[in-house]
């Protein structure tokens, strides 16, 4: 019977938080305004670190400033982006970790609550093909059109997670049962909902909160980071 591999993305594959990081490229570009988003952008990250980030008014904020921009702009951004910040951080043990699952034939995929358009070249660097991330709106439904600046679908975040995982699982024809053992790493304890879902929880260079957590329930602790 084959296993399911999930993995969150934010100091949990790479050492950083990639919407955070985002946020401040767009302000190194002068995408945004730089005084007003960079205090924005750190309210929202302390919130989220906090456990009650409201993401419905993050999502908007940090896509708002992809309306209105054609494709090949955001592409030319988003892969400045990939050589500046993301790759110079992926370290060799998160790169092993995806990998093992990767050759033992696990179904992987990364769930992440950061959004689609910034995740899925990094799960792509990670040789993941499957990404469950909170959506973004395009015009008119073309997946190839323009962003609209505003997110669609249900958030990828906390419970929104299993919904999203079960939703992806059922749209292959499979459910958590179809699976010998389901593994989900992850850093933070908004993802507690579904790492307590999973058969393997294994809390991943957790938060404190969730290194609490995960010690008082008995989960795996794994250290990907100890190096950087």
């Amino acid at each position: 019977m084959a296993n399911l591999a999930l993995f969150d993305l934010d100091h949990t594959l790479i050492p950083t938080d990639s919407d955070h990081e985002w946020g401040r490229f767009m302000v190194k570009l002068g995408i945004v305004d730089g005084a007003s988003f960079a205090r924005e952008n750190d309210r929202f990250y302390a919130d989220y670190k906090a456990g009650k980030l409201d993401i419905h008014a993050y999502l908007v904020a940090m896509l708002t400033p992809l309306a209105g921009r054609s494709r090949a702009q955001l592409k030319e951004w988003h892969d400045q982006y990939m050589h500046e910040v993301i790759r110079p951080a992926i370290v060799p043990a998160a790169m092993e970790l995806v990998r093992q699952h990767r050759d033992a034939g696990d179904l992987c995929c990364v769930v992440t609550a950061t959004n689609e358009f910034i995740t899925a070249p990094i799960a792509e660097v990670f040789g993941v093909d499957n990404l469950i991330a909170c959506e973004v709106e395009t015009v008119d439904g073309d997946p190839h059109s323009a962003y609209t600046g505003r997110p669609t679908g249900t958030p990828s975040y906390k419970e929104g997670k299993i919904l999203r995982t079960e939703a992806w699982l059922a749209s292959l024809g499979k459910t958590w049962s179809d699976f010998g053992r389901s593994y989900f790493y992850s850093d933070s304890h908004n993802d507690i909902p579904l790492l307590e879902r999973v058969t393997d929880p294994i809390a991943t260079n957790p938060d404190d909160t969730l290194r609490a957590h995960a010690q008082a329930h008995g989960w795996r602790i794994l250290e990907l980071f100890q190096s950087t």
